[in-house]
């Protein structure tokens, strides 16, 4: 189904004028940008330096993956609250705050003395990132049309293999550098704050600004919404769409955490290389995908939200087997591990481009921060804290076996085999986030078309 509306005018911030508004809504997407690069680097660093935190606290995998976990766990309890109030408040001024609160704790979890502090400074970290992804998304959808939404949500996630390869490629060098691999977060809070202080002055968009004049009037109502989470899980699109975020999430935070742990037991590369492979893995496809893949995401929204859908499943879909035969080489050849496994995250950032965007096509806009919380909640508390989790756990269990079958030798002789075994969860998951984005897909026209009824009523 095709849905034809008159082009809206472009959206004001603030009574700007007219000939410095376009300055100020890309100025905006930058400095969304930088944050979300900043986000996701600051999240990498404990997956670069796992293995010297694992040696230093004498930890398990299950131990060493419940540092993501209780991250993702925080982050996404909060997100709910907070992304109500995204809904209403000021948001530059929420997401300022948010960034200074996680710079300051990213620096705390360098200055931790043990495990049990190094899990509480990730817990503040955790609540003050929930502050900004709800705020940062229903600004986007307030200032780009539908249209136009793939392709600037495509140059916010860039900040997701941006920071995550700046991650890779960087916090190694660093921790050899200073010897320590407490250094690299007490470094990565310094920008942090710099950029705290010009996102917390920032203009904050009008609400609907990028939807018809009808939808603008909805979006600035004062009129309360009763039940909002009853209302979104109402919708049988983002019921789907909640789904495939949690599988995907599965897979993105065990690959997150556990792909240079892998490199070094079952390939024997050093911190550095196995940091550096992990970057080109889940960085540098990243860069692509999301550049290529939100112009014709775009493109495909003209036709009906639908199709656009129909990528994310496309791509799903083959990230799922690809991945799997990389880690069919088994500790082989690292060249072919890395080019199949790069193949595999190069298409599965086919979701961001497909999924982001679908929740503000069946979200009026005064519940679209809320609807991201929700999504966020459901795809970091289900899928971001049980993929590190039941990854750690299963290679702990398959490590253990090995050892009992064997009868002789170190458990860390094992530690390979057993996370190489247990990372195969992450090719049935991308199979499974296929399956409910192609059910969303069988939805998303008429709840699609029931928002602009609904906008056009109010």
């Amino acid at each position: 189904m095709s849905i034809q509306r008159d082009a809206p005018p472009l959206p004001s911030i603030d009574g700007a004028p007219v000939g410095t508004r376009d300055k100020l809504l890309g100025g905006t997407l930058v400095a969304l940008f930088l944050a979300n690069m900043l986000n996701f680097f600051d999240r990498a660093i404990p997956s670069v330096v796992a293995e010297p935190i694992k040696n230093e606290f004498s930890l398990s995998d299950l131990q060493l993956g419940l540092i993501t976990s209780a991250f993702t766990l925080v982050y996404a309890v909060a997100g709910l609250p907070l992304g109500r109030l995204a809904d209403t408040k000021n948001r530059p001024k929420i997401i300022g705050i948010g960034l200074l609160v996680w710079s300051g704790l990213t620096a705390a979890t360098g200055a931790a003395g043990s495990y049990v502090l190094f899990i509480l400074a990730r817990l503040g970290v955790g609540v003050g990132e929930a502050t900004f992804t709800p705020a940062a998304n229903s600004m986007i959808g307030d200032i780009y049309p539908a249209e136009r939404r793939s392709r600037a949500l495509g140059v916010f996630m860039l900040g997701l293999p941006i920071g995550l390869m700046l991650a890779y490629f960087t916090v190694g060098k660093i921790a050899e550098a200073f010897d320590s691999w407490r250094a690299p977060f007490f470094l990565a809070a310094i920008p942090g704050v710099l950029l705290a202080v010009v996102l917390y002055r920032m203009a904050d968009p009008v609400r609907g600004g990028s939807e018809s004049p009808e939808a603008r009037a909805a979006a600035v109502s004062q009129a309360p919404i009763t039940r909002p989470i009853r209302r979104l899980l109402a919708i049988p699109t983002l019921r789907w769409l909640i789904l495939a975020g949690l599988t995907f999430n599965f897979a993105a935070y065990a690959v997150n955490s556990f792909v240079v742990p892998l490199l070094m037991r079952q390939y024997h590369l050093k911190l550095t290389a196995a940091a550096s492979v992990t970057g080109i893995i889940v960085g540098i496809t990243g860069l692509i995908g999301l550049l290529l893949g939100a112009r014709y995401a775009d493109k495909a929204s003209a036709r009906s939200p639908r199709v656009r859908l129909m990528i994310g499943v496309g791509t799903s879909a083959l990230a799922a087997p690809l991945t799997a035969l990389a880690l069919l080489q088994h500790g082989g050849n690292v060249v072919m591990f890395t080019l199949l496994f790069s193949a595999g995250w190069l298409l599965a950032y086919g979701f961001y481009i497909s999924v982001y965007p679908a929740i503000h096509d069946v979200v009026v806009p005064r519940l679209r921060g809320t609807a991201t919380a929700l999504f966020f909640a459901a795809m970091y508390l289900l899928g971001g804290f049980s993929g590190p989790v039941a990854v750690g756990a299963i290679s702990d269990w398959f490590a253990k076996r090995a050892l009992a079958d064997a009868g002789t030798g170190k458990l860390a002789q094992y530690a390979g085999d057993g996370l190489n075994s247990a990372m195969y969860l992450v090719p049935i998951m991308l199979a499974l986030t296929a399956v409910f984005i192609y059910l969303a897909t069988r939805t998303v026209g008429k709840d699609a078309a029931r928002m602009q009824a609904e906008l056009s009523q109010a």
